[in-house]
């Protein structure tokens, strides 16, 4: 199934996997919109649109998603990719941490989804691709919220595909381990401050908790992301990086 003249939006989409994900959409003939809290940055090599709203917030989404709409029409590609990931152990993971990761995280992902399932509903052709997270399939220590976002993210994304598995709206999820990202090199530098380990021994330990023992590349995310649209399978997990 191309994606080719297709409207797909992608939350989070001005830097890092979601920009990864926007470039390829385009590159491949989608007509792409970008929601993100950083509309100003410049998106070079992607031509798209790009407009601003905190996924968090449901009068936002609501006014993002309808500035989309106008411009290149019914939404038939959701990949929900807005997210934030912080660390701490559980004694000092407070509300306030906990709130905002599970709001950005898991309720974002809802309130994107329901935005826009409808319509794909309507058309009898829909694509819904969430970003989670291999903390979404395992635990780890010092991230609990986020693994917990990530759980829900998994959870949603199961329970919505049997709902529209006869609808012709396919929802399927993405699971990076550790990708050459900006979160990811602030994650290394989280390591290496709080352990003494040199950047290299820190990255090595980084990749050896990936599936294939190695760090994952935008690239490869942006990809898997792709298959799923172009397949017809739903309520899949996919890990990335995945066997060479």
């Amino acid at each position: 199934m191309s994606v080719a003249g297709k409207h797909a939006l992608v939350t989070g989409g001005t830097r890092g996997i979601g920009r990864g994900i926007a470039s390829l959409l385009a590159r491949e003939g989608a007509r792409v919109s970008i929601v993100s809290r950083s509309p100003s940055v410049t998106l070079s090599g992607v031509e798209g649109f790009v407009t601003q709203a905190d996924v968090t917030d449901e009068a936002q989404i609501a006014r993002a998603f309808a500035a989309c709409r106008d411009r290149y029409g019914p939404i038939s590609i959701l990949v929900n990719n807005a997210g934030i990931a912080e660390s701490a152990p559980l004694s000092r993971t407070d509300r306030a941490m906990w709130d905002r990761i599970i709001a950005t995280n898991a309720t974002g992902t809802f309130l994107c989804t329901r935005e826009a399932v409808q319509e794909m509903i309507d058309a009898g052709w829909g694509r819904v691709v969430n970003i989670a997270s291999t903390a979404g399939l395992a635990g780890a220590p010092y991230i609990a919220a986020y693994c917990a976002s990530k759980h829900a993210v998994v959870g949603f994304t199961r329970a919505i595909a049997g709902e529209l598995a006869a609808k012709g709206v396919t929802v399927n999820a993405v699971c990076p381990g550790y990708t050459e990202t900006e979160m990811m090199s602030r994650a290394l530098e989280n390591i290496t401050s709080r352990t003494g380990r040199s950047a290299e021994a820190a990255r090595e330990l980084m990749a050896q908790g990936n599936p294939e023992g190695r760090i994952a590349t935008i690239d490869e995310v942006a990809r898997a992301v792709l298959d799923l649209i172009d397949g017809s399978s739903t309520g899949m997990s996919v890990v990335v990086p995945a066997s060479l």
